[in-house]
């Protein structure tokens, strides 16, 4: 069993026609269900921060507008994969075998990445056989 996990959480857009990565947040779980926690916890916060309640206090009358049918719902994606039990198994199992595990949702400009990798299997690939370059 893994017991440390490295969680992180990119935004990739193109600027320059480069693609550029903005970190949104680092989170070293103790545990894998804080693993589990946390990505879902920066799931729902990245969904609320691009699609949020039109009633709230905080934002001016028009601020919102709605987007045609033809493009990507992030923050659906993102809500519907926080809320499906069978996927968080999914992901625990993944994790729990020492796998990486990445969830992504993208729209016309920005695709948003959550990654999640056990800490021991980083250290294990650390101390694999070295690599032994010759010296001229």
């Amino acid at each position: 069993m893994h017991d440390e996990f490295l969680c992180h959480v990119t935004a990739y857009g193109v600027c320059d026609g480069r693609r550029i990565g903005v970190p949104l947040g680092t989170y070293r779980a103790p545990t894998l269900a804080l693993a589990l926690w946390w990505l879902r916890d920066r799931a729902s916060w990245i969904a609320e921060r691009l699609d949020p309640d039109p009633e709230a206090g905080h934002l001016p009358p028009s601020a919102l507008v709605p987007v045609a049918d033809n493009v990507p719902d992030v923050p659906q994606l993102l809500r519907a994969w926080c809320a499906d039990p069978g996927q968080q198994e999914l992901c625990a199992d993944e994790l729990a075998a020492g796998r990486l595990v990445r969830i992504a949702a993208s729209d016309e400009t920005t695709e948003y990445e959550l990654l999640a990798e056990s800490v021991d299997a980083l250290r294990m690939q650390r101390t694999g056989p070295a690599l032994v370059m010759p010296v001229a």
